[in-house]
C-alpha cells in the first residue's frame, strides 16, 4: 500500500485505515463480530494500520481492542483514539479507560474529540507523549463551522496530527487547513470521506465514467478516496465500515498505483459536476 510520511517524525503511515464509528459499537456476540473480524484481516493483510476509534463511539473502542489483541495485530496496528470530557481529571480518567479497552501496551495518537476543552488537554497530552505513553498528538472535528477554530489551533500550537472531514461534497479544507497543514508540518487525518453518504445517494444508479476508470476506480467509492488521497496534505483518510468487502475496495485504490495530485483531482471534480 502506498505510504505517507508523518512531518513531525518521517514515520510512514498507511494511506488507507479504518473508522470505528458505527461499525464497531457492537456487542459481544460472533454474529457481530465476525464480520469486523474480516475487515481487520483485509485491513491489515493489504498492508494498512491505522485504526481510529474514540470514547463517544459507544463499545468501540472495546471491541476494536479485544479484535486486535485476540488477532495479535497490536505490534502493527497505529491505535488512534481521542479524549471527549471536560476537565482535567476527567480526562486523564477517560484515557486511562481508553488504555484499557484497546489493549495495547501504548497509544499511538490521541486527539481531542471536537475541540472539546482543548487547551486543558493539550497540556496533558504534550505530559503524555514525554512520558511515553502515547506516541502522537492530535485534535479533530467533523463539521466545516469549525474550521476557523482548527486553523488558529493549527497556526499557534506544535502539533502533530489534525483530524477534519474532506470529500467531494465538503471541499473547504483546500482553502486554509490543507495548505496550513503542509506548512506547519501536521499530519492529516480526513474523516467524513464519503460525507455520511451523501456522495452515494447522489451517484445511486448511474454508471461509473470510463474517465473514472483511466484513474484506477472501478467503483464509487474508490472514486471517492482517490480525490481525497491526490491532495499531498493528506497522510490518511479513515473510512469507517463493517463490510469486509467494502474494506478490500477502499484498500485497491492505494495498492501499487503512482501517487497522483493536480490532474487527478480536476478530473473527479469535472465527473462529480456532470452527475
Amino acid at each position: 500500500m502506498l505510504t505517507r510520511e508523518i512531518p513531525k517524525s518521517g514515520e510512514k503511515l498507511p494511506v488507507i485505515g479504518l473508522g470505528t464509528w458505527r461499525g464497531f459499537d457492537v456487542g459481544a456476540s460472533e454474529t457481530a463480530r465476525e464480520p469486523l473480524r474480516r475487515v481487520l484481516r483485509a485491513l491489515f493483510g493489504a498492508g494498512g494500520s491505522v485504526v481510529d476509534s474514540s470514547p463517544m463511539y459507544g463499545r468501540a473502542e472495546g471491541v476494536t481492542g479485544d479484535l486486535l489483541a485476540e488477532a495479535r495485530l497490536h505490534d502493527r496496528a497505529f491505535v488512534a483514539t481521542k479524549v471527549w470530557t471536560s476537565g482535567r481529571a476527567a480526562g486523564i480518567d477517560q484515557m486511562a479507560a481508553s488504555e484499557r479497552l484497546l489493549r495495547g501496551d501504548r497509544i499511538d495518537l490521541m486527539q481531542i474529540h471536537n475541540l472539546v476543552d482543548w487547551r486543558t488537554h493539550l497540556q496533558t497530552l504534550r505530559a503524555w507523549k514525554d512520558e511515553g505513553r502515547i506516541r502522537y498528538v492530535g485534535i479533530t472535528h467533523y463539521t466545516a463551522s469549525a474550521f476557523g477554530q482548527l486553523a488558529e489551533i493549527m497556526q499557534g500550537e506544535d502539533l502533530d496530527f489534525v483530524q477534519l472531514p474532506y470529500s467531494l461534497a465538503l471541499t473547504g479544507a483546500e482553502d486554509r487547513l490543507l495548505p496550513l497543514a503542509a506548512e506547519r508540518g501536521i499530519a492529516v487525518i480526513v474523516n467524513r470521506p464519503f460525507d455520511g453518504g451523501s456522495l452515494f445517494h447522489r451517484v445511486r444508479g448511474r454508471p461509473l465514467p470510463e474517465s473514472a476508470r483511466d484513474l484506477g476506480c472501478d467503483e464509487w467509492a474508490q472514486l471517492f478516496l482517490r480525490f481525497i488521497l491526490a491532495h499531498p496534505a493528506v497522510t490518511c483518510v479513515i473510512p469507517g465500515t463493517a463490510d469486509p468487502d467494502h474494506m478490500q475496495s477502499f484498500q485497491s485504490i492505494a495498492q501499487e498505483r503512482p501517487e497522483v495530485h493536480d490532474a487527478a483531482q480536476r478530473e473527479i471534480k469535472k465527473i462529480w459536476n456532470r452527475v
